[in-house]
């Protein structure tokens, strides 16, 4: 190995380290790598820079904008939901859904199809008594398998297929992939519906198992007469910063202060709910003018009149929250909601609800105001995952809704056809949503996640300095020695594991942007077509099961569904395995 490839390896694997403990956002994480092997000369100006100007990115880019048209105006959520309601047994409700959902994905983001169907699912259930818990995995894993049916399926695929680009290949067609994906979602739909269910666990949703519980995280208080602080303020009366406990509400005769502030007066006669670690509430007895009320009727379901409302939120993975506590980040001031328990694992936390450090997947219930959720639909930081009613701003026009769809599939017959290319039919979409003002600037830049971009462009950076180097050819040689005495068939299975453990431990594009220059090389020693290999290395990356980090909406359903980290082992190694031999089956017949 010569010296440039040592320090490139060390490179990726600072970076992949970074990535697996999640020290930073994943975008400036691969962006802090890319500016390393830019500064120490490894990569040129216009090789680091080169990501930025490819057409997949690009293409991802604008295929946010069109796709964000389309689903904010709820016309998919409530199509949706009005054909589960029509389904007569359980099993032939989700059949009506988890059916007609690949093709959905095939063409749409799955993320969001994911956040919108999290709480109409989870709704769906609890109103009929079924455990969310064996509904919420099957619709991540289902709208994964859709979205290896197309180029556009996923951002995955649009990455790789730049990329191919970029070595010279002419990359996917719009529905090159269907070869493998279609079979693996037949085969993913059968098993989901069979051995897959009876492995799924049956848990409470988070909602239920709080207001069972809400005694452990309710207390009441009420100020007497004697209490010496009666007229100061919350901070004077040291209710502020209490161990274990957070003052979330005051009432005041017929009236709920609900945002109550270090400067918020207490008065004789009110009532004080606090929630956090109860079992700290003797201390707070012990205060002179403060009774505790034992056998309280007070519900989380009392707490949602007036001006106030429950929320669920997960946290995603490119928050910016992560890593702080929910006092350092100034959750109340900044969202106007106050966290009243937080989920992890299944498992509430036992700490002061502030100093609570936050994680990816964690789950947030929250006392918000009544903005909250429309507010916070399309935020980054987390997804509102609320069994709530679609905000009002969904259902502003279904006229534009009906229109921004019919661009998108007049975008895509015109790819099908062969009249554009993918990226110039997006450019036209957006145009058209633009021009007749069926999407703002303001919406369109909102639209398109920079942080997934800055990932992606990125990780083009990345993948150039392994190839530049040498150090793609090195790993491609260390994995044909190994798999080349047991025949092509182990060779295939090396790079199909490799590229599956990459995406499980960091994401699904950083995994395919490290795997193609190694696959590419594969294929140039072996004189084996390189298209066989790059979709080997699209669904490998994108078929993540086994863990709930390795893709976006395994995060999502992690705690709504009230899974467990082995949930996901249990259920999707199965999945895993059946598609990994699916995938290789198909591709080595078809391109080999």
């Amino acid at each position: 190995m010569s010296v440039s490839m040592v320090f490139v390896l060390i490179v990726i694997v600072a970076m992949v380290s970074a990535l697996l403990f999640e020290i930073a956002r994943p975008d400036m994480i691969v962006f802090s790598a890319l500016v390393v092997l830019l500064l120490s000369g490894i990569l040129t100006t216009e090789e680091a820079l080169r990501g930025f100007s490819n057409p997949g990115m690009l293409t991802i880019a604008l295929l946010f904008i069109v796709v964000g048209t389309v689903q904010k105006h709820g016309l998919i959520d409530q199509m949706m939901i009005g054909w589960l309601n029509k389904g007569k047994s359980l099993k032939g409700s989700l059949f009506r859904i988890f059916l007609p959902l690949p093709l959905i994905s095939a063409f749409l983001n799955n993320t969001p199809i994911v956040v919108t169907l999290t709480p109409l699912l989870k709704k769906w259930c609890e109103e009929r008594n079924i455990a969310p818990s064996k509904v919420l995995i099957p619709l991540s894993y289902v709208t994964i398998l859709g979205g290896t049916i197309t180029l556009m399926g996923t951002s995955t695929n649009l990455v790789v297929h730049g990329m191919l680009i970029d070595y010279g290949l002419p990359g996917f067609s719009l529905f090159q992939l269907a070869i493998v994906g279609i079979p693996i979602t037949i085969v993913g739909l059968i098993y989901l519906f069979t051995i897959g269910n009876m492995l799924l666990p049956e848990n409470k949703g988070f909602s239920k198992q709080v207001a069972e519980d809400s005694r452990k995280y309710i207390a009441e208080m009420v100020v007497e007469e004697t209490f010496p602080h009666a007229n100061q303020t919350v901070e004077e009366a040291k209710l502020r910063d209490l161990k274990g406990l957070y003052l979330i509400e005051i009432i005041r005769n017929q009236t709920r202060i609900s945002s109550v502030s270090s400067k918020t007066v207490i008065q004789s006669g009110d009532r004080l709910i606090f929630t956090g670690l109860i079992a700290t509430i003797a201390d707070l007895q012990k205060r002179k003018g403060l009774t505790l009320k034992t056998g309280t009727d007070l519900q989380l379901d009392d707490l949602k009149n007036g001006n106030t409302q429950l929320a669920e939120a997960v946290v995603s993975h490119e928050s910016s929250l992560l890593s702080k506590t929910i006092k350092q980040s100034q959750f109340r001031s900044r969202y106007d909601a106050g966290v009243m328990a937080v989920h992890r694992n299944n498992e509430r936390i036992k700490s002061k609800v502030g100093d609570i450090i936050l994680r990816p997947g964690d789950t947030l219930l929250l006392l918000a105001g009544n903005g909250f959720v429309e507010k916070y639909q399309q935020s980054n930081d987390f997804y509102v995952v609320s069994s709530m009613k679609t905000p009002k701003t969904l259902q502003e026009s279904r006229l534009v809704g009906w229109f921004s769809l019919l661009v998108l599939l007049g975008a895509i017959a015109c790819v099908i056809v062969g009249w554009l290319s993918m990226f110039k039919a997006m450019a036209l979409a957006v145009l058209i949503l633009l021009v007749t003002k069926s999407v703002s600037m303001d919406d369109a830049k909102n639209d398109v996640q920079f942080n997934v971009l800055l990932l992606i462009a990125s990780a083009f950076g990345v993948g150039a300095a392994m190839t530049k180097t040498g150090l793609a050819q090195w790993v491609a040689d260390g994995l044909l020695a190994v798999g080349q005495p047991f025949g092509l068939l182990a060779i295939l299975v090396l790079i199909y594991l490799l590229t599956s453990i990459f995406t499980e431990l960091i994401t699904n594009s950083a995994a395919a942007v490290l795997m193609i220059p190694i696959g590419i090389e594969m294929a140039s020693n072996l004189q084996l077509d390189p298209m066989g290999f790059a979709v080997i290395i699209t669904i490998a990356a994108s078929a993540s099961f086994i863990t709930p980090i390795g893709y976006q909406t395994n995060l999502i359903v992690y705690g709504p569904g009230g899974y467990k980290f082995m949930d996901y082992v249990k259920v999707g190694t199965p999945l895993s395995i059946l598609v990994m031999s699916v995938t290789i089956g198909i591709v080595y017949y078809y391109w080999f």
